[in-house]
């Protein structure tokens, strides 16, 4: 055993400069020393104290990227179907003060940097919901063709929730507007206003048995990511606000990841009463499909969505 220490210590004593110099900065020169440079696994805090910048850094990667496939599935089917504009609202909302509690405090970016990204995101998906849902008291409209492609929010509507988003992101992160006591009792409202945020989405889940658009790849990389983080908050951080905040989210995406299990998209192209959010509020909205009927050929059928 001390024979293969010492081959393997041969290694890690002569890592190049590029290499060393990133994991140092990463898990500190006293535990780069000890876990790698003399090569002692055994060692307990500094083996959980990597093992937590590790999660770390890759729930921060990870963050970057968890709501793009949901992103390009909007785009892509020109739908936020079963996407709840309320809950993304709230959602972001929660991002975005965790984000300034955490960059305020000056806790390592490893600890928080996807509250980054995901506030970003969230805040695109929002203004998506927005664009693309049907204008208020159009898609029920008797006179409308059945042919006639339903009006969009467009950018009256995109506009002013951009303007609302950076109104709020001045707010936060001005100590002027809002002084650290203040940014506490934010943080403090994240627990509730996180159950709030995933309500929605999970009651409109559970009406339509259906998960619609919502994306599994999304979900299941939250929970995991918020798993992760509580062990990073609990090793890294003393602060209870933000570690019963995590665990909070946790428990919701597991509700969220359960539904996706259960229902997954079934329902969709069949006739539904379901009702969907389209930003003012719910609303049963009527969509057109091509029906082939044998002997009649290609009829138009509504469907209730």
């Amino acid at each position: 055993m001390v024979a293969y220490i010492s081959k393997v210590t041969t290694i890690t004593q002569n890592i190049p400069l590029f290499i060393r110099q990133p994991a140092e900065a990463l898990i500190g020169q006293r535990c780069y020393s000890i876990l790698v440079y003399d090569f002692d696994i055994t060692h307990v805090e500094c083996l959980k104290y990597a093992l937590s910048k590790g999660l770390g850094l890759g729930i921060v990667l990870g963050g970057a990227i968890v709501k793009i496939p949901q992103i390009i599935t909007i785009v892509s089917t020109s739908s936020a179907r079963g996407l709840s504009l309320s809950a993304y609202i709230l959602e972001t909302a929660s991002y975005a003060i965790s984000l300034a509690y955490a960059s305020r405090a000056a806790f390592p970016f490893s600890t928080y940097g996807e509250n980054f990204f995901l506030t970003i995101q969230n805040v695109i998906i929002a203004l998506l919901i927005l664009y693309f849902s049907p204008s208020k008291g159009v898609a029920n409209s008797p006179k409308r063709p059945l042919n006639h492609t339903r009006p969009r929010g467009g950018l009256r509507r995109v506009f002013p929730g951009a303007v609302v988003a950076a109104v709020l992101g001045l707010f936060l992160w001005s100590e002027q507007l809002c002084p650290a006591p203040l940014l506490s009792l934010l943080q403090a409202a994240t627990l509730p206003l996180s159950l709030l945020s995933k309500a929605p989405q999970i009651m409109s889940n559970h009406a339509a048995r259906s998960t619609g658009n919502l994306s599994a790849f999304a979900v299941f990389n939250a929970l995991l990511g918020c798993l992760a983080r509580l062990f990073t908050t609990y090793q890294e951080i003393d602060d209870p606000l933000v570690f019963w905040g995590f665990l909070s989210a946790a428990i919701l995406n597991l509700v969220l990841a359960t539904q996706m299990i259960m229902y997954g998209s079934k329902g969709e192209g069949l006739i539904s009463t379901s009702k969907e959010g389209d930003g003012m509020g719910s609303r049963t909205s009527v969509e057109e499909h091509v029906l082939e009927a044998p002997g009649v050929g290609r009829v138009w059928a509504r469907k209730l969505d």
